[in-house]
């Protein structure tokens, strides 16, 4: 080989030597799973209570928001509002409801439920358990509860029968189920059974009350009014958008209420709210909100007083107009207006006679730990009885207890929460003593 060829092999050699190897090809990037937007955007519990009343036609919608920020949503309005309440809610919200009450079930109070609940979740579900209800009911409930959805009693506690059910809703805010009290307390009117039987709830914080009469007929009122039941209210939502024959003026002057709420629709065919009806809340000294006509009521308590923003107001009334009504147990006085000090009353330094708040009697009950109860069973057509009795699981005798092995309580076999067991989480007992042992407790919807 030529000294020439060595010396360019040498170059060659030497120049492959000083090159650094290639570096390595970058790691193949872990794909990185998008965060899920924010799907609500509520303000942060301000110590108030809200109520909000929304417009939602000819059907029944309104959410509290209690001031530690627990959420109750009683009734969903009709299906055509559910545009309206997938929208507003999450503007109000924070997380998923905490609880959905259903009053009865009419579609215009429950028609917007399944899109509320795929689009910002229900952690329970109070409802009237009726023994009879229209087949689209039964199938709402068959798909809330496919979707995780617990089901919970109106009923009282067992220890104290004669008493409401009374849910706490954080410090010194409490929901009471003034009616039904299934499965005995029910009112038999066959022309209406689902209005007689229609959820009154009871809301109080400090000095004020709000009575929700749902769909209540004029014999709920009069069963209550027969109970003697503790009904005081600052502001009543007037029952059946404001229809003749409940809204009694004997349950009127029970409830006193200084402000009320019709939920209703515009040009309603319905004859709602009747005549007679506006015309006994005026003759009371009432101050009406309806829906048709002042859309969205907000409501809001400090506990003292009662502050009410409608969205429209009457034209000629200034934009910042807010209605502020006084405690219970301040005598009865000119409704006041936000600003106006001197228009506000002085509050009573001793209770008149009748304005006392609510009776104290019964056991209160957290809002996450309401009794139990499944979803209803496939219910006859509206109009006839359920059929007694019940099923026990195939291979399970009425001397067994069953439980979860996902859960503390257990149940007798007949149970709707027992049969709701997965076969590969049910334990089965001998003896409430062996379910003791294993320590587990007796469930409160069925006692065993």
């Amino acid at each position: 080989m030529s000294p020439r060829l060595f010396s360019l092999l040498g170059v060659l050699l030497a120049t492959a030597a000083c090159q650094e190897p290639p570096p390595p090809p970058p790691p193949t990037p872990v794909p990185v799973r998008a965060t899920e937007p924010r799907r609500y955007f509520g303000g942060a519990p301000d110590g108030k209570l809200h109520v909000y009343f929304f417009d939602v036609g000819h059907g029944d919608a309104a959410l509290i928001v209690s001031p530690e920020g627990h959420t109750v949503l009683v009734d969903s309005g009709p299906a055509s509002a559910a545009d309206h309440l997938v929208n507003r809610l999450p503007e109000l919200l924070t997380q998923r409801l905490d609880l959905v009450v259903l009053t009865h079930p009419h579609a215009d109070h429950h028609g917007g439920l399944e899109a509320v609940e795929r689009r910002v979740g229900v952690k329970q579900l109070l409802e009237p358990q009726l023994g009879a209800a229209p087949p689209e009911y039964d199938a709402l409930l068959t798909t809330l509860g496919s979707q995780g959805v617990e089901f919970r009693s109106p009923a009282p506690d067992p220890s104290t029968p004669n008493a409401p059910l009374r849910l706490q809703l954080g410090t010194g805010v409490e929901l009471n189920v003034l009616w039904p009290r299934p499965p005995n307390g029910m009112i038999d009117v066959p022309e209406a059974p689902l209005e007689a039987n229609s959820i009154v709830l009871r809301l109080t914080y400090g000095d004020t009350a709000l009575l929700f009469a749902g769909d209540a007929h004029a014999r709920t009122e009069a069963q209550l009014l027969a109970r003697g039941t503790a009904m005081k209210a600052t502001l009543l939502k007037v029952a059946a958008h404001g229809a003749d024959g409940p809204s009694t003026e004997a349950f009127l002057r029970v409830v006193e209420p200084r402000a009320a709420v019709i939920s209703t629709a515009p040009g309603n065919t319905r004859d709602a709210p009747a005549a007679a009806t506006l015309k006994r809340l005026e003759g009371l000294g009432v101050q009406v909100f309806r829906t048709d006509v002042a859309g969205e009521v907000q409501v809001v308590s400090d506990g003292k007083k009662l502050v009410v923003t409608p969205q429209r107001l009457p034209e000629g009334v200034p934009e910042d107009t807010r209605y502020t009504f006084p405690g219970l147990s301040t005598a009865s006085a000119p409704v006041a207006k936000a600003g106006d000090a001197k228009a506000e009353p002085a509050r009573a330094t001793q209770s008149p006679r009748g304005t006392t708040g609510p009776k104290q009697y019964g056991q209160v009950v957290d809002i996450d730990d309401l009794p139990s109860a499944a979803a209803p069973p496939p219910r006859v057509s509206t109009g006839t009885r359920p059929p007694r009795g019940s099923v026990e699981p195939r291979g399970m005798s009425s001397g067994t207890y069953v439980a979860s092995s996902k859960g503390e309580v257990f149940h007798v076999p007949s149970c709707r929460n027992a049969m709701k067991i997965k076969p590969a989480n049910r334990l089965v007992f001998k003896s409430r003593e062996e379910a003791s042992r294993d320590n587990r407790r007796p469930a409160r919807d069925c006692n065993p």
